[in-house]
Order: C-alpha cells, then structure tokens, then sequence
C-alpha cells in the first residue's frame, strides 16, 4: 500500500484530494500545512506528496526546499497543486524542485495519470 500526503490548508481541498485518490491501494495522510508536513513526512515517510503552493505557516516551495535539504527526502516525490494557475506558474514550479503540477479544481484522471506515474518510478 503506497502512503500519499495531502497537504492543504483547505479542508474541502483535502477532502476532495482524499476522494479523488480513494483506493484500497492508498492509505491517505493528510497535513494543514508545510510545517506540519515536514513533520509528517518524517514520522511516516509517505511514497508521494500532493501539496498546495500557498499555505499559511510554511507554503509549499518553503517545505519543499527543507525537504529537499534533508538528505532522506531529496528523491521524495512532491506534487504542486494550486488553484493560482497562471502563465509560467507550471514551469515555477517544475524549476523549484516539484515532480508534477496540478491545478483545482482538480482534474481527476489527470491526478491520476500523475499520481501513477510519479508511484511507478
């Protein structure tokens, strides 16, 4: 069973996230925000992470440079996902470390399609 963390500080958005990846081969986690996904992340060691961009506390480019500081989570799978999809955003992304990106509302056989590949690897 492959661990995905859902972070988002939008309970509706995690929940969505949640039901868009049920399957009996996921166990989801979820996180409200980047501090707390670090911690997370360094409890249960998910396989893939779906993470908003902004967020309060610590967004996600913020928690996604710590993870890729600490030398067990560089090659940890991290997802962007954004409702605040505009022109170069994507590529922003991509460039700051993210292995995918994802826009709300959320496209669900494109979650899909990313979410197995990205598993896959």
């Amino acid at each position: 069973m492959k661990k995905i963390l859902v972070v988002d500080d939008n309970p509706v958005s995690r929940e969505l996230l949640r039901e868009a990846l049920g399957s009996p081969e996921h166990q989801i986690l979820e996180a409200p925000h980047g501090r707390d996904a670090l911690e997370v992340i360094a409890e249960m060691q998910p396989d893939l992470v779906l993470m908003d961009l902004q967020m309060p506390v610590l967004d996600g480019f913020a928690a996604l440079k710590a993870l890729r500081k600490d030398a067990r989570f560089a090659r940890l799978r991290v997802v962007a996902v954004t409702a605040f999809a505009m022109r170069g955003d994507r590529e922003k992304a991509l460039a700051a470390g993210f292995d995918g990106y994802v826009t709300k509302p959320i496209d669900s056989e494109e979650l899909e399609r990313q979410v197995q590949d990205l598993l896959r690897d």
